[in-house]
């Protein structure tokens, strides 16, 4: 179990950065084979998704525990989980956004294709599960 675990610290972080690449080839493809100009509305939840993987990735694991001991005071471990809840409420309400694009997409004949909003939701997608990727396989010393 200890070879697995130092096998998924060694491979992890390139699996995420696969992951997290993906999610934007989807959106730039998306993009660039679009016939109609997309408004900066839709890059929008892209962007915060990245931010949401970055601000729940700046927590350690460690942090989270009961016998977190702090030189701060006892009141520092809620601070942590305050964070990663609101970073895991930025990263919901990007998957929303994406959503309600995608829906605006595919009932609309004037905007982007439904192939923009559907690339936009997987960007989110992808970003966010390569979040979570690299923060399972990422350990501080």
């Amino acid at each position: 179990m200890e070879n697995l675990a130092l096998l998924w610290g060694i491979i992890g972080p390139g699996v995420a950065g696969a992951v997290f690449g993906a999610g934007w080839w989807f959106w730039v493809d998306a993009v660039v084979c679009s016939a109609v100009s997309v408004s900066f509305l839709h890059y929008l939840p892209g962007i915060f998704a990245s931010l949401a993987a970055l601000m729940f990735n700046c927590v350690n694991k460690d942090e989270i525990g009961y016998d977190y001991y702090s030189p701060y005071g006892d009141d520092s471990e809620w601070r942590v989980k305050l964070w990663l809840f609101v970073a895991y409420v930025v990263s919901f309400v990007c998957l929303a956004g994406s959503v309600g694009l995608l829906v605006q997409d595919a009932l609309t004949d004037k905007g982007p294709s439904v192939w923009t909003g559907v690339a936009g939701v997987l960007q989110c997608v992808l970003v966010l599960i390569s979040g979570l990727i690299y923060w399972t396989c990422h350990y501080e010393d």
